[in-house]
């Protein structure tokens, strides 16, 4: 396989297989991040109401030097915001000072009171009909929508009453959490798939796993080059590593070409070592239509 560079959504637009993950990076280092990884060849960045970081996000992007129309800008409707999108929509432009956004997902299937617990006076699909109403009206504002941690249950209720197929679906994505089942339907569905936490996110042992380390010593790089380039390897998949140090950053954006057999035996470490590094306490996982053990 020859990695790829970008993916074509079916809005027609090319968005870059590898961007800049920004979940759970600390306050005060997004800004840097941001602006270092576009100064050194990233043109996609990922961010979300919920993280709490989309001014940093904007303050980045600004100070690199990078013009807007260059680079690829995502950000998540939040889940307490699925009840008045058009003004949580206005929020995230404001916060990252930036007329338009290239895409924007719903966060998840599972609108949220301010106070945490669910709001059963919302039907995402609703929500998911008004992102649709904004992006017709507002094409200056919004490129293209999509939706984040939707399963394949979520997706049957979804495609039959939607005038706008979503352009993507972000799910956590690596080899302890393959989710082929996802990848496979959203492929047939004309659905672009983004991969969040491909190294398994803080505390997992995937780098040290011995399938990736043998697949490191094969190509003679490093476990994380190994996990991140598995998904550029992959038709209509890309990817979100996540750094805040610069020799990281860099180190993530190697992206190598890989023996797709190499893919489908690193998919195989999930029947002896499952993990999900994003388990919600509040979502009712079952109800997400999810397992624990993947």
């Amino acid at each position: 396989m020859v990695a790829s560079k970008s993916i074509k959504l079916n809005t027609g637009v090319e968005m870059p297989t590898l961007g800049l993950g920004t979940w759970r990076s600390k306050p005060g280092e997004v800004e840097h991040a941001v602006e270092f990884a576009l100064k050194n060849g990233y043109r996609s960045i990922d961010t979300a109401s919920g993280y709490e970081n989309e001014n940093e996000v904007g303050q980045g992007i600004k100070k690199s030097g990078v013009p807007r129309e260059e680079i690829f800008l995502t950000t998540k409707l939040n889940n307490p915001d699925m009840g008045h999108p058009e003004k949580a929509l206005e929020y995230s432009l404001t916060q990252l000072d930036t007329p338009y956004l290239d895409l924007w997902l719903m966060h998840w299937p599972a609108p949220m009171t301010k106070e945490g617990g669910a709001d059963k006076s919302i039907d995402w699909l609703d929500t998911w009909h008004e992102m649709e109403r904004l992006y017709k009206a507002h094409p200056n504002k919004i490129k293209a929508i999509g939706v984040s941690n939707f399963s394949v249950e979520y997706l049957n209720r979804l495609l039959p009453n939607c005038e706008i197929v979503p352009a993507t679906n972000q799910i956590e994505l690596h080899p302890s959490c393959p989710q082929q089942e996802v990848i496979d339907f959203c492929v047939s569905k004309g659905i672009a798939v983004t991969g969040y936490s491909p190294l398994g996110s803080d505390g997992a042992p995937l780098l040290k796993n011995p399938v990736v380390v043998k697949m490191a010593e094969k190509y003679g790089v490093k476990p994380g080059t190994i996990l991140i380039s598995m998904h550029a390897n992959r038709p209509n998949v890309n990817v979100l590593p996540k750094s805040v140090t610069n020799e990281r950053i860099l180190e993530n954006a190697k992206i190598i070409d890989m023996d797709y057999a190499d893919v489908i035996e690193l998919n195989q470490i999930a029947k002896e070592a499952p993990f999900r590094a994003c388990h919600p306490s509040w979502a009712g996982w079952g109800n997400l239509g999810f397992t624990e053990s993947v």
